[in-house]
């Protein structure tokens, strides 16, 4: 299967450059997966105030509480006028900080910078990844969340054409999201507010959490022509004992397992033991990659955004309910001017 195969055109006015007015103000596309379904029942126009009624009762929903970290920093090049931008990925055992810079070619081992603070670091190490260039960056003294929330800006994806502005800080910001450590945000949570959580407990619909912080393998490119010959890179995610303990049950009492976004899909996949049938807690590593000829195990319903064209998390959608099925809900998103990413509006997979 070619990665060109998951291309679509989309204008450029449909690519969401800032987030509802009011969260959770958004357009709802649901698009029924169901192998028998005929065009004219595939997908209906619904908003997010719509959601309690859609989801049945015997549920389960399972969120990503990753937060994003204020990841996106510039600093001085020691010796230089030149202004540097990094994006710090995370921190390597050693203290060091895996960063991606702009123009790494032109940044080696040994280069000092300094931040707005003081702080200096220098780059103690160079490294590629799947065609990406990275630096390992060393500080001067430790650097904690309290540094990165003075100095950091909220790490906007590029195709916000902007730079970021105070409401981003909360904005591109899950309100549930609790564990510090994205590159970006689990943007399919984006559309719920507190009334909504609270309406759908009120309803008897439970709800789980685990954390994968979104890292490189979310957002890079695929760059092979044929998407078998592509690699995720490596993700952490965490399952504690009472989410696991929950979504067992869940499955043995036969309820839907409602995934909110992409990484809690690619979490469940990757931990479900389908022998045991059964999560196991802990923290683990994943890279599992998503796409046509799929079969999931674990998961019955999605709750997603909409995603980029030759991108993983189409992929991983497409896998979900079937290729035609998605461009043709595409397209209707398009049609009727939809936003699309990770400002944009959603759907719900059923």
């Amino acid at each position: 299967m070619k990665t060109s195969d998951f291309y679509f055109n989309l204008p450029e006015d449909c690519i969401a450059q800032y987030p509802s007015k009011i969260r959770g103000d958004d357009r709802l596309l649901v698009l029924n997966r169901d192998k028998d379904i005929d065009d004219s029942a595939l997908f209906v126009h619904k908003k997010m105030s719509d959601f309690l009624s859609l989801v049945d009762e015997n549920s389960l929903l399972v969120f990503n509480n990753s937060r994003v970290r204020k990841s996106r920093l510039f600093a001085k090049k020691i010796n230089s006028s030149q202004t540097v931008e990094f994006l710090f990925i995370h921190q390597y055992a050693d203290g060091s900080w895996k960063v991606m810079v702009r123009n790494a070619k032109k940044h080696k081992p040994g280069h000092g910078y300094v931040f707005s603070d003081g702080t200096e670091a220098k780059i103690i190490e160079r490294e590629s990844d799947r065609g990406t260039e990275f630096r390992s960056l060393l500080f001067d003294v430790a650097v904690d969340e309290a540094w990165f929330e003075r100095l950091g800006h909220v790490p906007l994806p590029p195709y916000i054409k902007r730079e970021d502005a105070l409401f981003d800080e909360s904005r591109y910001q899950n309100i549930y999201a609790s564990e510090v450590g994205s590159s970006a945000c689990p943007t399919a949570g984006l559309h719920f507010t507190p009334d909504i959580l609270e309406a759908l407990k009120n309803k008897g619909i439970d709800t789980a959490f685990l954390t994968l912080h979104v890292g490189l393998g979310t957002f890079l490119p695929v760059r092979s022509e044929k998407i078998e010959e592509h690699t995720m890179h490596e993700e952490v995610y965490t399952i504690s004992e009472e989410t696991a303990d929950k979504i067992n049950a869940a499955k043995k009492e036969g309820k839907k397992i409602i995934a909110v976004g992409t990484t809690s899909v690619r979490s469940l996949e990757s931990n479900w033991d389908d022998k045991k049938k059964c999560l196991t807690p802990g923290s683990f590593v994943t890279s599992i990659f998503l796409y046509p000829g799929y079969e999931f195990k674990l998961v019955d319903q999605l709750f997603t955004n909409f995603h980029t064209p030759e991108s993983t998390l189409l992929m991983l959608v497409s896998a979900f309910a079937g290729k035609e099925k998605i461009f043709k809900a595409y397209d209707e998103a398009i049609k009727e001017k939809y936003r699309f990413f990770s400002y944009g509006d959603a759907m719900f997979i059923r």
